[in-house]
């Protein structure tokens, strides 16, 4: 069976578990789903196989049946956005190919690519031409490579290095600190302000004591797009806070990085450009199947630590004479051109019809809130900065009747909407990455279920 027809099978048992799912995501419990999953996919390595075209339609039909659709219009928890037709298709592309992007000959042009991608984000950030950089995997790489830059900054010593980030910034910050050997416990949490920002005055009083007791402020991570509540921290203040105490400035923009395209939403990032190092992720304002992060340095030298010399990849006199790949600006050795799909998307739409883009789903967020404050049984908690909208049913055992509506939700197929907590209560987000997000009707799905769950305290 060749590609093509093989590829329209599967295009049609996506079309077939899409329409049998009827919704946002499958009714039904965990177990009962993954009873499902386990009839239809059976014995996974069974004695003799069941051929190309019944395996792959199984599983085509298994993932758009069994999991959450983005592009459904009562989609809303997560950065995780409806990819365009256009990524889709050159990532099948990239898929075909198998390039990797270690040594010169597995991949020459995505080679370039990737160099060029690179370049036109910083210069988007604000950097000059010393900038660099390389495609990851998302945020969590990202971040982790920031401070590694950070930390082969300031060499082990007898004193304590140390990261200042917010209470509100990403987890993969401390996991990143324990993977480099410096610790959870140097990870210093800043107290946030009242727009949940990182408080640049806690900052400047949390770094002067860190010189006071001869500690090492090795990196300072700022958010531009907090997970919670899309919070952008001020870059401008943190920036020059690192630059009187030593301190590399690495900004998590994963998720805000994207208002970059916005001439409306830009002047939000005002700052980014003093950054030492940025992660942006387009797989959430990008419209890009994931993984789609990029790591980007003001200075290129920054990355010298990463560089690695392999007889087998990257022998010197190939590299004298050109041909030499992209391992020495990565964690990974092998590793797909994921630039393609990236740079599809940016060739095609422009940077005025990615902003449109966002702006659309800063709109309807915003809508969203207009919503919630004009209903009597909803209650915002936070309004969007640039698509995340936190808000609560109000109802006396509140955290209970909040909790258990969204799993009602979940259970019942009808929409998909987020949690977290803020201020000890739990409360519900809706992460707005769909330009086409209906959040009107999912706000109504949550009334109606938030009045099942405090009529009756049923909080399955």
């Amino acid at each position: 069976m060749t590609l093509n027809v093989l590829i329209d099978r599967v295009t049609e048992a996506m079309a077939e578990g899409s329409a049998a799912r009827g919704g946002p995501v499958p009714a039904g419990s965990p177990p009962e789903l993954e009873a499902r999953v386990r009839r239809v996919l059976g014995d996974v390595l069974p004695e003799r196989g069941t051929g190309a075209e019944e395996a792959a339609t199984a599983l085509a039909w298994l993932l758009a049946y069994g999991g959450p659709d983005p592009a459904d219009p009562r989609c809303a928890a997560h950065l995780h956005c409806p990819p365009l037709p256009e990524a889709v298709a050159t990532d099948l592309a990239v898929s075909m190919l198998n390039p990797s992007l270690d040594s010169w000959d597995q991949a020459p042009s995505a080679v370039t690519m990737e160099k060029a991608l690179v370049a036109a984000l910083a210069t988007l950030v604000g950097y000059g031409e010393r900038a660099s950089g390389t495609v990851t995997t998302g945020g969590s790489e990202s971040n982790l490579m920031g401070l590694l830059l950070a930390r082969d900054r300031r060499p082990a010593a007898s004193r304590r290095r140390l990261v200042f980030c917010s209470r509100a910034a990403h987890f993969s910050v401390r996991r990143a600190a324990a993977l480099l050997g410096l610790g959870e416990d140097a990870v210093i949490p800043v107290p946030t302000d009242a727009s949940h920002r990182m408080h640049a005055g806690a900052l400047a009083a949390a770094l002067s004591d860190a010189a006071a007791m001869g500690e090492i402020p090795v990196a300072v991570v700022a958010t531009a797009g907090t997970t919670d509540t899309g919070a952008i921290d001020p870059l401008h203040e943190i920036a020059a806070l690192c630059a009187s105490h030593g301190a590399w400035l690495h900004v998590d923009a994963a998720h805000g990085g994207g208002a970059l395209f916005s001439s409306r939403l830009a002047p939000l990032l005002d700052g980014l450009g003093r950054a030492d190092s940025v992660a942006i992720d387009l797989h959430k304002f990008g419209w890009v199947p994931a993984a789609a992060g990029v790591f980007l340095v003001k200075e290129a030298g920054a990355l010298r630590s990463l560089e690695m010399s392999a007889a087998y990849l990257n022998p010197g006199d190939d590299v004298a004479e050109g041909y030499d790949g992209l391992l020495g600006v990565s964690l990974r050795t092998t590793r797909r051109p994921d630039c393609a799909k990236i740079l599809v998307v940016l060739r095609s739409l422009g940077r005025s019809g990615l902003g449109a883009l966002v702006e659309r789903c800063h709109t309807l967020a915003n809508r969203a809130a207009d919503l919630v404050e004009a209903s009597p049984e909803l209650e915002l908690v936070v309004r969007p900065v640039l698509s995340t909208v936190v808000f609560r049913y109000r109802a006396p055992d509140g955290d209970l009747v909040n909790a258990g509506l969204r799993r009602r939700l979940l259970a019942e197929g009808r929409a998909v909407v987020g949690r977290t907590e803020l201020d000890g209560r739990v409360c519900l987000k809706l992460t707005v990455l769909n330009p086409e997000a209906d959040v009107a009707a999912v706000l109504a799905a949550v009334i109606d279920a938030g009045r099942v769950l405090a009529g009756t305290k049923e909080t399955r």
